[in-house]
């Protein structure tokens, strides 16, 4: 049952948090001893939470996401802003979602006690990272609701690989305990879920704002395709997939693709030279970095400068951005080998721009492909319209 069904059963007493809690754990131990999405089950502390959650419906408060399993990325601590947020309107965690582990490539998997986390639609395939259990435990139909954090693509990927929704909210609208200060876009905290409705429900509760069933956009908006951005290797049955279902899209009048030339400069050096820009007494990130000099602190502000720029051209004409989620196909367990599957995702970590991974359907080797939607600024409600409208397109994707 979708997480919008859930909260509407117990908002209207069919069912208990509790007997619906049950089911998710249930779920999670028959599924999870082969998938391993979870790095940890807390069936006692859910079981707490359901009930208060029976208590306050009892007593007439109204919750939006009343009773909803919720998987929460390992990274992040129930205490978090965003997690208590979501638990505050209802949802109840029921175990820490895995993500890569000490010494792992820290983009495109995770890792348990049990073992690698696998992809539940193609299990010789990495599920994408570093939400890489809470994008699996989704797709695996054991939580309809899971947290993530999107640094440079670490919801989108997974999303994108294991089929579901992965939104990356606004830089900035959302607060991420561990961020550098004064630099709050990079990483932000973003749901990942099966349907548009469950992703603008997480998203009014994350934002503390009212939730709406999203509809198709009102006009097709104005939607501009790079399979590249000008700087990634884009490999072409993944770009063909992905344009393919934003065809689709065009004849659901949902958007109207539009000639357009986007050439971003490559984002790879500024990237990193931000992330290695950590408060004094920070540990180093997964990818060792330390503090930059001057001459590549200069060069990252000059490149994110020309990645403003160049957005804010591109969304002077049209609504939306599209492109495949990642260059690549998702890679087996042996790792990423050259491929960047970021290339497509973090330059939009670096402007703050919001964007949304859809379920684009497989190439023609049965590999999952991502289609990613980017915004302008604070216009999520936009992408989430597109992301109902991309539901009525027929056929698996």
């Amino acid at each position: 049952m979708s997480a919008a069904g859930i909260a509407a059963e117990v908002a209207a007493g069919r069912v208990t948090a509790r007997e619906v809690v049950r089911e998710a754990l249930a779920r999670i131990a028959e599924a999870d001893p082969s998938v391993r999405a979870f790095d940890s089950v807390w069936p006692a502390r859910a079981l707490e939470y359901a009930a208060a959650v029976d208590r306050a419906v009892g007593d007439g408060e109204r919750l939006p996401l009343a009773g909803v399993p919720l998987g929460v990325k390992a990274t992040q601590r129930l205490s978090a802003p965003s997690v208590a947020r979501l638990v505050a309107a209802g949802c109840v965690p029921v175990g820490a979602t895995a993500t890569p582990g000490p010494g792992t490539p820290w983009q495109t998997w995770g890792m348990t006690d049990r073992g690698r986390t696998l992809n539940p639609l193609r299990p010789d395939l990495s599920p994408g990272g570093s939400s890489a259990g809470s994008a699996a435990a989704v797709a695996a139909g054991m939580v309809p609701l899971a947290t993530g954090s999107d640094g440079a693509g670490s919801v989108r990927i997974p999303a994108a690989w294991c089929a579901v929704l992965g939104l990356k909210p606004t830089g900035g609208l959302l607060p991420l305990p561990g961020s550098p200060p004064g630099r709050p876009r990079r990483s932000v905290p973003g749901p990942l879920a099966r349907t548009a409705t469950d992703t603008a429900a997480c998203f009014a509760a994350l934002t503390g704002t009212s939730a709406s069933a999203p509809g198709p956009p009102e006009r097709p908006l104005r939607t501009a395709w790079s399979a590249t951005l000008g700087c990634a290797d884009t490999r072409q049955p993944v770009a063909a997939t992905a344009r393919a279902f934003l065809d689709e899209l065009a004849r659901t009048g949902a958007v109207a693709p539009r000639p357009a030339a986007v050439r971003l400069p490559d984002a790879a050096d500024c990237w990193r030279t931000l992330r290695a820009r950590r408060p004094p007494g920070t540990a180093a990130g997964p990818e060792g970095g330390t503090a930059a000099g001057p001459a590549a602190a200069a060069a990252a502000d000059r490149t994110g400068a020309e990645l403003a720029a160049e957005l804010d051209r591109v969304f002077a004409a049209v609504d939306l951005l599209a492109t495949p989620t990642t260059p690549n196909p998702p890679h087996g367990h042996h790792g990423p080998g050259e491929d960047m599957s970021v290339a497509l995702t973090w330059a939009f970590n670096i402007t703050g721009h919001p964007a949304i991974s859809l379920p684009a359907g497989r190439t023609g080797a049965g590999e999952p492909v991502g289609l990613q939607l980017v915004a302008a600024h604070g216009r999520e409600a936009e992408l989430l319209a597109v992301a109902a409208a991309a539901e009525t397109v027929p056929g698996p994707h």
